[in-house]
């Protein structure tokens, strides 16, 4: 079942200029960051209210990172939208009921931040995660700005 509209992710070339934004002007905390294991920060969640958040990667690093091989495309004025995502309870119940509609989804797997997700996309192609927050995940520890999460 979806609760709501989790985050939102944004791709960009400024990331620290960008979490300064958001942080500094507007006044959002940065719940935390994902750090790769040669200890670039290559992304931050930054808190928008309640259990609802941005998230920024930067586009270089986040390739690098996943493996995106080739030097990503440059961003342009509305290219840098990554996906949203949606909050699901139940969510290996919901991924399945989506199969059954003839929805195509990804597998379960955790993610760096400690909760489940699994991908698809709409018909126009605009990627959609779906995410069940567990215990372990960063999204709903305490703390703010300063909390890590190191990628492997």
């Amino acid at each position: 079942m979806i609760r709501r509209l989790a985050h939102l992710c944004l791709h960009t070339d400024q990331l620290d200029r960008l979490i300064e934004f958001y942080r500094d002007s507007l006044g959002l905390s940065v719940k935390f960051r994902f750090v790769a294991a040669d200890g670039a920060v290559f992304g931050a969640y930054v808190s928008a209210g309640d259990s609802t958040f941005v998230e920024f990667f930067d586009r270089r690093l986040a390739a690098r990172q996943w493996g995106g091989g080739a030097e990503p495309a440059p961003l342009t004025e509305g290219s840098r939208y990554g996906h949203f995502c949606l909050e699901v309870a139940g969510l290996a119940e919901f991924r399945l009921a989506l199969l059954a509609r003839g929805v195509e989804v990804g597998e379960l797997r955790e993610g760096l931040d400690g909760s489940w997700q699994a991908w698809l996309s709409d018909p126009d192609g605009n990627r959609i995660e779906l995410m069940e927050y567990t215990p372990r995940s960063a999204q709903l520890a305490a703390g703010s700005d300063g909390t890590v999460r190191s990628a492997t």
